[in-house]
């Protein structure tokens, strides 16, 4: 399925229950299709969400809103039912908003062009953590629940993990000569992997973030802009090339290429809840929707091929078991600098929180 956007979308999310899929456009709309599997999606929702281009779009409070950030330094709440505005924050950053991601079901994290995270809890009605580790744009996030950990991935090549019981960046890896653009964690919570600008994914053991104990290089030079963790063991990769591939780790190996989103880069990935569809979008303004069982079809016989690869590194510390102890990006273009004060207390003083 393809919906036509209009306009280059940013970012991309689906609804935690429904068949609804939403994009941040860089008009500074959000639209907000609903699609099944045997219609065309229909957009239910056009919002002029921000005065400049809607970079990150999430579902919160259980899908009944959606969070997004703008190069406007603003973050809005909007009622996904009506569309109207339910709170916005003019002042969240002092910079372009850049990246938002669900933590947990009151607290949502988002990431600036300065490198400076910080944590709003819905329930308090407040920013109860704010990290400034990274001296360039914050291009990825993801949270390990069980540690309470927040780790970023930033433009000035550096992986950071902060812990949000201490309010403190418990760790950040040397500096890299390539620019780190997504992260998640894989092998039951063992493995963080990175991708990075010349195609390369860096992975670290966890506990071990100095420096990454490997370094897969089968997708350069083409920048890897995306990663979406399939399971604990697989993972999908958005190439600048268009390309949308389903790699292994450990063994590290390209399964194959699954599919070719266009010849433009890929901006986003996601899956639908129920994970039958993928959503991708890039710089062909069109989202287009997958069915996972079409593109997966083909990776089961590569994939028992190689099932007697032993599931392990090269190098010792992915052997550890203890526990813890410029590419600039589009989404960089027209940034605006100037910095807003203020209060940002009443910022989810009228989301209704459920639970």
């Amino acid at each position: 399925m393809e919906i036509n956007l209009g306009q280059l979308a940013f970012d991309i999310d689906f609804h935690p229950s429904q068949q609804l899929v939403t994009t941040g456009l860089i008009n500074g709309e959000l639209h907000l299709y609903r699609y099944t599997s045997d219609s065309i999606p229909e957009r239910v929702l056009q919002v002029q969400a921000h005065s400049e281009s809607c970079r990150a779009a999430r579902f919160i409070n259980n899908g009944h809103a959606i969070l997004t950030g703008s190069p406007d330094c603003s973050i809005l709440a909007t009622d996904v039912e009506t569309g109207a505005a339910v709170a916005r924050l003019e002042d969240a950053h002092g910079c372009a908003v850049n990246k938002l991601i669900n933590l947990t079901e009151s607290t949502v994290a988002s990431g600036d062009d300065e490198g400076c995270i910080k944590v709003w809890d819905t329930r308090q009605q407040s920013c109860c953590n704010s990290f400034k580790v990274h001296e360039e744009y914050i291009s990825d996030m993801t949270f390990a629940a069980d540690s309470m950990k927040l780790l970023g991935t930033s433009g000035d090549g550096t992986l950071s993990v902060c812990n949000l019981r201490r309010n403190k960046v418990q760790a950040q890896s040397e500096f890299s000569e390539e620019e780190l653009l997504s992260v998640v964690i894989m092998k039951n919570g063992r493995k963080v992997v990175c991708s990075s600008h010349i195609g390369n994914l860096l992975l670290y053991s966890w506990g071990c973030f100095n420096d990454c104990s490997d370094r897969f290089v089968d997708l350069s030079p083409n920048s890897v802009d995306v990663l979406l963790k399939l399971d604990e063991d697989r993972l999908i990769t958005g190439s600048e090339t268009g390309l949308i591939s389903l790699v292994g780790i450990l063994p590290n190996r390209v399964i194959q290429p699954i599919a070719e989103h266009s010849e433009y880069p890929v901006e986003g990935l996601a899956f639908s809840h129920d994970k039958k569809f993928l959503g991708s979008i890039a710089h062909d303004q069109m989202l287009k929707l997958w069915d996972m069982d079409d593109l997966l079809q083909g990776s089961t016989k590569t994939l028992k091929h190689q099932a007697a690869v032993e599931d392990s590194d090269s190098d010792e510390m992915d052997m550890d078991n203890n526990p813890p102890k410029s590419k600039k990006g589009t989404k960089r273009k027209n940034a605006s600098k100037d910095h807003v004060s203020g209060s940002s207390n009443n910022f989810f003083a009228d989301l209704q929180m459920d639970g």
